[in-house]
């Protein structure tokens, strides 16, 4: 009873963020990202547990069905995110999504760029016809700033981005957050350009796997 009071709670709160008039595109942004953290988990074993819940409820994959489901959702990928700044990475069975922070966030902030959200609504557009698959939103930063304040910032900034998804449709259940703060550069931390790409958001898809 009390998981569906929350539940409930949770669902009018995004209700009120999406459709209330007075609130800016930073106040709905901030809103829904504390919803998002606040309500999908932040481990490996929270998104081991979702996806068995989200396989039993959709059906699972096997052998080749699985690379082939892979290579259509990444070939929808590439043509609706073509020029929009996300890379679009195969890794495997996987699909990394990769969002630069320059083009998702504003300097300093969690509240996903009003200019970004209809790329995000892209997204979920495919993710919705692929439902037998899974999400990890990971945060990252550069190593500029403390180690704490970098680890809040990068869980903040994947949290929104869930939230963003979770209001154009994705099942929660879908969903897991996990912040990464500086632990994990893809570039030297030592230059402007490798900064750069060291702040970003990725979206890791994964498929339900018999």
């Amino acid at each position: 009873m009390k998981k569906l009071m929350v539940a409930v709670a949770i669902s009018s709160a995004l209700i009120a963020a999406g459709c209330t008039s007075q609130a800016s595109n930073t106040q709905k942004g901030a809103t829904i990202g504390a919803i998002a953290g606040a309500l999908i988990g932040k481990g490996t074993g929270d998104h081991d547990k979702s996806r068995y819940v989200w396989g039993a409820a959709v059906g699972a994959l096997a052998g080749a069905a699985i690379g082939n489901y892979m290579d259509r959702q990444e070939q929808e990928f590439r043509e609706e995110l073509a020029g929009s700044g996300i890379e679009v990475i195969r890794d495997g069975d996987n699909i990394r999504l990769q969002m630069p922070s320059n083009i998702t966030f504003q300097t300093g902030s969690s509240a996903v760029s009003p200019s970004f959200e209809p790329i995000l609504s892209d997204v979920a557009r495919v993710l919705q016809k692929y439902e037998k698959t899974t999400m990890i939103v990971e945060g990252h930063t550069d190593s500029t700033g403390t180690a704490e304040y970098n680890q809040q910032l990068s869980e903040n900034r994947a949290a929104a981005v869930a939230g963003e998804l979770m209001e154009e449709g994705i099942d929660r259940r879908r969903l897991t957050v996990i912040g990464y703060g500086e632990s994990q550069p893809i570039a030297s931390n030592d230059t402007t350009a490798g900064r750069q790409e060291n702040r970003r958001v990725e979206l890791r898809i994964l498929p339900n796997k018999e």
